[in-house]
This record gives structure tokens, sequence and C-alpha cells, in this order.
């Protein structure tokens, strides 16, 4: 299980966030959800040589075809 108290604050456009929450309100997700969801994948897809802990691992064959 993945642990989520750390905190990541980033600068959007607002209309691009204003859409971005419309659309993951529209897939019953929350914003945070898909974040995590991107940030997970981008760690996998670029970790060149690292090894990735088992949690990471694990979490993305959940993922896989959503």
């Amino acid at each position: 299980m993945e642990n989520r108290s750390a905190r990541l604050t980033i600068l959007v456009d607002p209309r691009k966030k204003k859409l971005f929450e419309e659309i993951c309100a529209a897939q019953d997700l929350t914003s945070s959800q898909v974040i995590r969801k991107l940030m997970r994948q981008y760690v996998i897809d670029h970790a060149g040589g690292r090894e990735l802990p088992d949690w990471l691992s694990a979490s993305s064959t959940k993922t896989t075809g959503n």
C-alpha cells in the first residue's frame, strides 16, 4: 500500500485545471487519483535501471488496461 502523506504543489492554468477536474469527475475519479496514477506510470516507464519496490510494481498490474 502506498503512503499518501506527502504533499505536492503544482501551478497550472486555471482553465486547464477546471477542465481536468470536470473530466476526472465525469469518470468518478478525483484529480488526486488521476495524478497519482499518472505519476506511478511515469515512474515505471522512466525508471531506467532502477529496481522498483514491490508495492509500486504490484500496483501497476491493477491499472493495466485502464
